[in-house]
């Protein structure tokens, strides 16, 4: 079988650390050959970054292994991609293409025939795991297809960060992506997942946080217990608990379209930074002492105990 691998040695120096870091050898079993395809035929491998969704810092040393050794790197953002090498003190040497919603479709043909080729590609997003709610499906799916060897760097996802410090549970949930942007289809979406017994985890623009949580409310009821993460693992994280109601009315008021704040003091008509919205599903209301969105001591979300792997019911 073809052994497609680093080479041997060491790195002088981890762009991490600065302790020696081994490099690492790709496993050696290969999937069969693709039609048309010699046995024994060199096939690059498409490998899949996980990169910080904040700061530079929590890259694994894995992925700062890789990007110094990219020989092609597909980027949702370039700039990004550079920013976040030269934070962690990389030269990167690979040639970097964008990869983003404009340019997925044609780009991924032609990442396709670089790794029929037999070159390895190296694909990041701007922010988290490829494929979750960023560019990654269609190329895995057509490398996949072709039988060539897809593999993961596995790492940050604001998806299971603010699920984990939700304090809702987490033994079962739903990822919803953005919500659909026409009210009708928003409408159908919110009147379907409003009965369902798992955890949703939303991702929602700052500019359309408001009106979304005021929907839900409506759709979900009033009083079901939701967590608004903002800006995680950044500088001016903020995590806001609370019903739904509480959270769209907070939302209003910070996004300056409450009636009720003063003309003078409006704001910029956005709840400012990334914005992930976990909201409890149906019946699973643990008991939970949480800080209400004003930022002083709550009382108790009552309900259901929830299953395994939810929260304790003292508070955090």
């Amino acid at each position: 079988m073809c052994k497609i691998g680093y080479e041997s040695g060491t790195h002088d120096r981890g762009p991490l650390t600065g302790d020696p870091i081994p490099r690492t050898e790709r496993d050696t079993d290969m999937p069969e050959p693709a039609p048309g395809q010699e046995p024994g035929e060199a096939r690059g491998v498409l490998t899949l970054g996980a990169v910080p969704i904040g700061r530079a810092e929590d890259a694994s040393p894995r992925l700062a292994a890789e990007l110094a050794h990219a020989t092609l790197i597909a980027a949702e953002d370039t700039r990004r991609v550079r920013w976040l090498a030269s934070s962690l003190n990389i030269e990167l040497k690979a040639r970097i293409v964008s990869y983003y919603d404009a340019v997925e479709a044609r780009r991924t043909a032609d990442l396709l025939d670089e790794l029929k080729a037999g070159r390895d590609v190296l694909l990041v997003t701007d922010a988290g795991t490829p494929g979750i709610s960023d560019p990654g499906y269609r190329l895995v799916a057509a490398a996949a297809a072709a039988g060539l060897r897809v593999t993961a760097l596995p790492g940050p996802s604001a998806v299971t960060t603010a699920l984990a410090v939700s304090g809702l549970p987490t033994d079962r949930f739903s990822f919803e992506g953005f919500p659909p942007r026409g009210q009708g289809e928003r409408a159908r979406r919110f009147a379907e997942l409003a009965g369902d017994r798992r955890t949703q985890v939303y991702f929602e623009s700052g500019r359309r946080l408001a009106v979304t949580l005021a929907e839900l409310a409506a759709s979900h009821g009033e009083d079901r217990p939701a967590v608004v993460c903002r800006e995680l693992t950044k500088t001016h994280e903020e995590i806001k608990r609370g019903t739904l109601a509480e959270l769209a009315a907070w939302a209003a008021l910070v996004s300056g379209s409450d009636p009720r704040e003063p003309r003078k003091k409006k704001g910029s008509g956005a709840v400012r930074g990334e914005i992930t919205l976990v909201v409890a599903g149906t019946g699973r209301r643990n008991r939970l002492r949480v800080r209400d969105v004003g930022g002083d001591a709550g009382g108790t979300i009552g309900g259901d105990a929830g299953g395994p792997g939810g929260p304790p019911p003292q508070a955090r």
